[in-house]
């Protein structure tokens, strides 16, 4: 399995709507950075580097410029080895600003052997991770400590039953379990209940995406999800002059300076050490830093249990482990691979391989990495138990907020998926999904396809509490191709409507303009436009 293709499974969660742009603004604001000074043995390696490249070999190409790093992709027009630069897509790069050169695959040399060669480099993977991140960022707004104060994230509007969606580590001491519902933290536990505020959390991960960029550069972090990052110190730690320890330590101190946020941190020698240092290791030790190598992850974790301490094994997977008589890592490292083949198919490979410590996926694979298959999709637990109706209401909502997503993104899509889930202790759920004829992103056309699939899917007399869309088997917006009979002017009208649409709620807001439907009873549109990951944004 090549490193392109285990990249996969560092992909980030689903980002928060407003994410991706808090961090790429943060980066804005660091592009007047210093440049790096690199050690003797990285400029002997990127002077080789340099030598072995030719005109009209395609590079990507890391570079200090002027201000800040940039990064650019494309072939060499011009490479003079007496004046000391290159030239790419008219862009011309000295030698000694160039800061790290990744070569597109040559016919001349095999890509597994180009893999190989590449993490020969002993490197340092960091895995740092916020701590109850959205209930200490309500204790730093309070100015509470977070370790002596009893507090829950959740919207207590929803009644008992709505589940907490952060405890303080206060909370966890005294045996309350994250992500419990408000009815299961025991009457004589006194707490402050605050509700979310998603727009809070995005701005202080920017903050703390801030305080790495002051000391690496955006193409060694990998932000996998809202609270946790993956960073890869290797040239830093050597230019720092501290040890791996030493310089997670500085971070994690400077994030409880600046953004008065605790955090704890793995750090390993590939990605999946320095996870697993994290989740497992860390919490062992009193700095909350865990520090692993192939070595030592097998001679203390081989034996740990259970299994789903480990990123990425679960139940499903430790079940049929079992089947096999394997009960621990070291179990799954000495095990006949044919039987581990046979039983998880490709994904043996990173089982054995994670079993012995080994993964070689880079952060940059994970930066390149794009999947194969896309989908948009939308759901959403009603505020009450809906008729057929009201939730038809719904459902056409979602179907105009996936079209919108659609156009915004140039896409169109060739597939429908609807879901329908029911109130508790009625039937189990109901869906379909439907291949059309012709990918299409027009809402007239998704809308009558949803509409069918929940006619049919639907039990008309069950109260229903939860809806699920997707638009599926997404394609670029040139590839839409139309039949004999479709009115091309009508379509053309259509389009730019919506456009129109999207772009005044991207200038001015979701709710900037709404369609009468949205003011219907049973509606959520308007409301959901004011959530960000279906929670409250303010």
């Amino acid at each position: 399995m090549l490193r392109e293709e285990r990249a996969k499974q560092f992909m980030a969660f689903d980002a928060l709507k407003g994410l991706t742009e808090a961090l790429k603004e943060k980066e804005r604001e660091k592009l007047f950075s210093q440049k790096i000074e690199r050690s003797e043995e990285d400029c002997a390696l990127i002077s080789s580097a340099i030598k072995k490249l030719e005109r009209g070999q395609t590079v990507y190409i890391t570079f200090y410029d002027k201000t800040n790093y940039s990064s650019l992709f494309g072939q060499i027009d011009k490479l003079d080895h007496s004046s000391r630069f290159l030239i790419i897509n008219d862009k011309k790069i000295f030698f000694d600003d160039i800061y790290n050169i990744d070569y597109k695959d040559s016919p001349k040399t095999p890509k597994r052997k180009k893999e190989q060669a590449e993490i020969i480099k002993n490197r340092t993977y960091l895995c740092i991770d916020m701590k109850s991140f959205f209930a200490s960022v309500e204790c730093a707004e309070l100015g509470l400590n977070p370790f002596e104060t009893n507090l829950v994230v959740a919207d207590g509007s929803r009644g008992e039953g709505t589940i907490c969606l952060a405890i303080t580590p206060k909370l966890k001491s005294l045996g309350v379990k994250n992500r419990c519902r408000l009815f299961e933290i025991p009457k004589h536990i006194e707490y402050v209940v605050v509700k979310p505020r998603m727009k809070k959390y995005i701005e202080y991960a920017s903050k703390i995406y801030g305080v790495y960029l002051n000391h690496i550069a955006p193409e060694d972090i990998h932000t996998y999800s809202i609270d946790e990052s993956f960073i890869d110190a290797t040239d830093y730690i050597k230019n720092s002059g501290l040890s791996a320890r030493e310089f997670a330590k500085m971070l994690i101190n400077e994030i409880a300076e600046k953004v008065r946020i605790p955090a704890t941190a793995g750090i390993g020698s590939n990605l999946y050490l320095a996870k697993v240092a994290l989740d497992i290791t860390a919490k062992r030790n009193r700095e909350h830093i865990g520090e692993l190598s192939e070595l030592s992850y097998r001679l203390t974790l081989w034996n740990h249990t259970p299994l789903t301490d480990f990123w990425s094994i679960g139940v499903g997977t430790v079940n049929r482990l079992k089947g096999l008589g394997i009960y621990d890592m070291e179990g799954v490292a000495k095990a006949d691979p044919t039987f581990l083949y046979k039983t998880f198919g490709i994904n043996a490979e990173l089982l054995i391989d994670h079993a012995n410590g080994r993964e070689p996926c880079l952060i940059k694979d994970i930066k390149h990495y794009k999947r194969k298959s896309r989908s948009i999709s939308h759901s959403q637990i009603l505020p009450r138990d809906y008729d057929f109706s009201l939730a038809k209401i719904a459902i056409m909502e979602m179907t105009l907020k996936c079209v919108h997503d659609l156009i915004s993104q140039r896409l169109i899509a060739n597939g429908v998926f609807v879901g329908v889930g029911y109130s508790k202790n009625t039937i189990p759920p109901t869906s379909k999904s439907v291949k059309l004829n012709l990918a299409t992103a027009r809402y007239t056309e998704l809308s009558k396809v949803v509409s069918n699939i929940y006619n049919e899917i639907v039990a008309p007399c069950v109260p229903i509490r939860k809806l699920s869309l997707a638009f599926t088997g997404l394609v670029d917006e040139g590839c839409e191709g139309y039949d004999f009979f479709t009115d091309i002017k009508a379509v053309e009208k259509e389009k730019q409507g919506e456009k129109a649409v999207v772009e005044i709620k991207y200038k001015f807001g979701a709710n900037a303009i709404l369609r009468g439907t949205d003011l219907l009873d049973g509606a959520t549109a308007k409301e959901r436009n004011k959530l960000i990951g279906g929670h409250n944004s303010e």
